[in-house]
């Protein structure tokens, strides 16, 4: 089992900055594959961004050059630097671990287990 913990959500206005930190307890931390989701209200859930056990990294289109993924393996702890806010990126943003051979980890079906969600708001 793997527990996750997110925090760092909160109000920011449009072009600001916020850092999400996914705290990780339980199996190993450095053997899974972490991703960032999003829900908006009224929309599905989509995928964000996500670090391999590797390092290797991944992007939505839509936050490819503002959001950047890092992990800190001595610290269980994975996290999203979020730049350049907009109203649009407004949801509530999940972690969520995973560790499938071959898997591309960009889909939630790839993933085990999730965090319970931290609240972001962009204001205009």
């Amino acid at each position: 089992q793997v527990q996750l913990v997110e925090s760092g959500g909160g109000l920011v206005q449009a072009g600001g900055s916020l850092r999400l930190s996914c705290a990780a307890s339980g199996r190993t931390f450095s053997e899974y594959n972490m991703g960032w989701f999003r829900q908006a209200p009224g929309k599905e859930r989509e995928f964000v961004a996500r670090i391999m056990w590797s390092s290797s990294t991944y992007y939505a289109g839509f936050v490819r050059g503002r959001f950047t993924i890092s992990r800190d393996n001595a610290k269980n702890t994975v996290y999203l630097q979020m730049n350049s806010l907009k109203p649009e990126d407004t949801a509530v943003y999940y972690c969520a671990a995973g560790n499938r051979i071959g898997a591309a980890m960009t889909r939630g079906d790839e993933f085990d287990y999730w965090g319970q969600g931290t609240q972001v708001t962009v204001s205009s």
